[in-house]
C-alpha cells in the first residue's frame, strides 16, 4: 500500500483495501473473527513491548529516535488494521459503532465528572 501523502484516510477505504488484499491472497479462509482476533491480541502484545521498561512517556515522543516512532507507527498499525479486518469480518461499521460510542460516554461521563474514561 502505498503513502496517503497527507491525505486523511477513511476506515472505509482501509477496510476495503484490506478485504481486498485478503481475497487476492486467498486469506479470506483464514479470517475468522477468533484467529482475527487473536492475531490483534499478538499485536497488541508486540505494541506493548516498545514501551515496556520505559516508563512515563512525554507526550509527542521528543526523546524517541526517529527508527523507534518508525516502529511504533508500524505496530499501531498493525493493530488498528486487525481491527478494521475483524468488524469487518464481523459484518460492523466500526466507524459508526465509535461514533456512537463516544456519544454514550459523553452521556456516562459528563462534563467536569472527574471519573476516569472507558
Amino acid at each position: 500500500m502505498e503513502k496517503a501523502n497527507g491525505k486523511d484516510v477513511s476506515l472505509q477505504e482501509l477496510r476495503d483495501r484490506l478485504a481486498e488484499f485478503a481475497e487476492v491472497r486467498g486469506w479470506d479462509q483464514y479470517h475468522s473473527p477468533r484467529n482475527l482476533l487473536l492475531a490483534l491480541v499478538g499485536e497488541v502484545g508486540e505494541l506493548s513491548e516498545i514501551f515496556q521498561w520505559k516508563g512515563e512517556v512525554a507526550r509527542g515522543l521528543p526523546n524517541w529516535s526517529s527508527d523507534d516512532k518508525e516502529h511504533l507507527e508500524e505496530e499501531l498499525s498493525d493493530v488498528l488494521l486487525y481491527l478494521i479486518r475483524l468488524a469487518d469480518v464481523c459484518g460492523l461499521d466500526l466507524g459508526q459503532a465509535a461514533l456512537t460510542k463516544m456519544v454514550k460516554n459523553a452521556s456516562k461521563y459528563p462534563i467536569g465528572n472527574k471519573k476516569s474514561s472507558t
